[in-house]
């Protein structure tokens, strides 16, 4: 902890003992979690300096951006559009939102059965922890549950917040409320930064936000190979790292971290051997530090090969068409490409079920995990339906609720290891 970094966290207000009981923490997680993996890509340590300054170099840069004028958005969610973001001269942001850290100062105000990620988003602005809230000039949310679009009101209290309406049905009436959402934005983010978006810098932003969805389309499929050239664990936190940083330099770190790992390929190594279970996680998100899911089931001697979630395939599966055009032509290419997530708020939401059996036939998973945050009421629900749509294919499912804590690792350690003796006998 620098004394630079100091001064800044106590220029944008942060809660200093707070925030250093926070960083002392995370540094031994991440070595036990991380640091202590064997035959890690030489590429991961690019993420692991990320990590290690999570709350600085990032930081200072969004600040030198702001002190030149320029805007910091926040977001917590793959709905918002960062194309316009980007296009504005704005940088986009994630976040933070996955540690049991910020939870306990959240439930002095929200109610104690609400999602993990809902207490630990608010928590960390209640409890001035979070430099990237403190540095944001406006959070953009979206109404993907009703916990989130109750909390954003409360959130708005003590920063600005812009919510936008997502529809919970992808018919032809939704798909027009969203187009309309999407358009208000761009006014939003206009009037929040002075610019105008045109036509050229909106499909210069959606080549630059396009060429990292390649990246990231890239890794996972390589993680398709046997053996697997990375861990799970590691390419969680390579998705994790692209909700921070600079789109570009991200971008170039993933491409010249799947450059190493054809060579792996290539040469027949990985960090797994060949036939051990492998694991496709689906369900709720995961931001940073949460790791516990995937350092639980690696750890038991399987590879999770892909994340069918917010921060595994859903971000990145399909791109905004590039095919130029005006403004208004471009605002509804990304409003349909957005509306291709299949996030579990929709209703039907068969897209999500194909998807799942799909992408474990893609990655050959010998096993499912559905990962559920405790008291994420529609993910909890849906992975009924999952469930029986794997029974019907043949595909064996664990189904998981969990918070942010670890007072329920034992316990899950057990099940999983009994998972796997079930699918590797």
């Amino acid at each position: 902890m620098t004394a630079e970094n100091r001064q800044m966290w106590a220029e944008l207000d942060i809660d200093l003992k707070q925030h250093d009981t926070l960083l002392n923490a995370l540094g031994p997680i991440y070595q036990d979690i991380y640091l202590s993996q064997q035959g890690r890509p030489e590429g991961m340590a690019f993420f692991d300096f990320v990590v290690g300054d999570i709350h600085g170099i990032r930081v200072h840069e969004l600040r030198q951006h702001a002190k030149e004028g320029g805007k910091v958005v926040g977001t917590y969610c793959v709905f918002v559009p960062e194309e316009l973001c980007w296009a504005a001269g704005a940088i986009p942001v994630g976040l933070c939102a996955g540690t049991q850290f910020s939870v306990p100062v959240a439930e002095e105000v929200l109610p104690r059965n609400t999602c993990a990620l809902i207490k630990s988003s608010f928590g960390f602005k209640l409890g001035r922890t979070c430099p990237y809230v403190q540095t944001s000039h406006l959070i953009i949310g979206e109404t993907t549950c009703d916990g989130k679009k109750k909390m954003f009101e409360i959130l708005a209290e003590r920063h600005p917040v812009h919510v936008m309406e997502v529809p919970h049905k992808k018919t032809a009436l939704s798909r027009a409320l969203w187009q309309g959402e999407v358009a208000g934005l761009k006014d939003v983010i206009e009037e929040l930064t002075g610019n105008r978006i045109t036509a050229a810098n909106l499909a210069q932003a959606t080549k630059r936000v396009n060429a990292r969805r390649r990246a990231l389309q890239r890794l996972y499929n390589l993680r398709k190979k046997r053996p697997v050239p990375i861990s799970g664990k590691d390419a969680l936190l390579v998705s994790q790292v692209s909700f921070y940083d600079d789109v570009d330099r991200n971008t170039q770190q993933i491409n010249a971290l799947c450059d190493e790992l054809d060579k792996r390929v290539a040469a027949g190594e990985g960090v797994f051997p060949s036939d051990v279970p492998r694991i496709l996680i689906s369900g709720s998100p995961m931001a940073i530090p949460n790791w516990k899911l995937h350092h639980l089931i690696e750890s038991a001697g399987a590879a999770v090969v892909c994340e069918e979630s917010c921060i595994g395939t859903r971000n990145f599966s399909d791109l905004v068409p590039e095919n130029g055009g005006g403004l208004d032509e471009q605002l509804t290419a990304i409003a349909g490409r957005y509306m291709k997530i299949n996030c579990a708020c929709f209703t039907p939401n068969e897209g999500r079920i194909e998807d799942i059996v799909r992408l474990a036939r893609e990655y050959e998973a010998d096993g499912v995990v559905h990962y559920n945050l405790q008291f994420c009421h529609t993910y909890a629900n849906e992975a009924a339906l999952v469930e029986k749509a794997l029974e019907k294919a043949g595909i064996p499912l664990l189904r998981i609720e969990t918070d942010y804590s670890d007072e329920d690792a034992g316990q899950l350690r057990t099940r999983i290891d009994a998972f796997l003796e079930v699918i590797g006998a």
